[in-house]
């Protein structure tokens, strides 16, 4: 599919289904591909034409993007990563003092009525709604679920910073002087579980840290 897209004009190929964070595709179609995977064969079939590949969907950390990048994406599209802050779009709600930003997938029920006024009788919805909580100070980038919600995280500098951090962490281990040299440094290798979890359940945001009482 990637090559006929190419051949038939197309300069870049979006590439990515069932993988997004409020995606229920998989689930509603029993549609998808890994996205890893589809990034790196598809990668491959678009460069051979001169063409490009847009990662979308799958990125919960700075370091998906990078894997991304390392898999062969020209670019990589961001969505729930972002959801919350200020720039971002979503209506604003409020639910016991504290105030959330709407955010939900683009064949969910709730974008479709945006766009068309109903879901059509033919379709699925294939996303669902959720919100993100205010906070004007966030450093992590990790989006908060809480029933539902989603935390505003305030300015998305900080979450740029972090992404932009990572991604020269990852030039960096792998020997790559430009991001576009990433593809040629990565290797990937297959493995169950990679992340240290010994105290996940003692890991406190940075916004907690601030509110404790240091005892001296």
């Amino acid at each position: 599919m990637t090559e006929a897209l190419i051949l038939a004009g197309a300069d870049v190929v979006k590439v990515g289904i069932g993988s997004g964070s409020v995606c229920t595709t998989r689930k509603k179609a029993g549609v998808g591909y890994p996205q890893l995977s589809a990034v790196l064969e598809c990668a491959d079939a678009s460069h051979g034409l001169n063409g490009h590949v847009m990662s979308d969907g799958g990125c919960t950390n700075p370091g998906d993007v990078a894997k991304a990048f390392g898999a062969g994406a020209d670019f990589v599209m961001i969505g729930g990563l972002f959801a919350g802050h200020d720039q971002c779009g979503g209506d604003i709600v409020e639910k016991d003092g504290q105030k959330y930003k709407l955010f939900y997938g683009m064949s969910s029920d709730t974008a479709m009525e945006k766009r068309e006024g109903s879901v059509a009788e033919y379709r699925a919805s294939e996303g669902k709604t959720i919100t993100v909580p205010y906070r004007q100070v966030f450093t992590l980038i990790e989006i908060m679920v809480i029933s539902n919600l989603v935390l505003i995280i305030g300015d998305i500098s900080k979450t740029v910073q972090d992404l932009l951090g990572g991604l020269r962490s990852a030039c960096t281990y792998t020997g790559a002087k430009k991001l576009k040299e990433l593809s040629k440094r990565a290797t990937f290798v297959r493995v169950t579980q990679q992340t240290n979890e010994q105290y996940a359940t003692f890991e406190i945001s940075p916004l907690e840290l601030q509110n404790l009482n240091i005892a001296v």
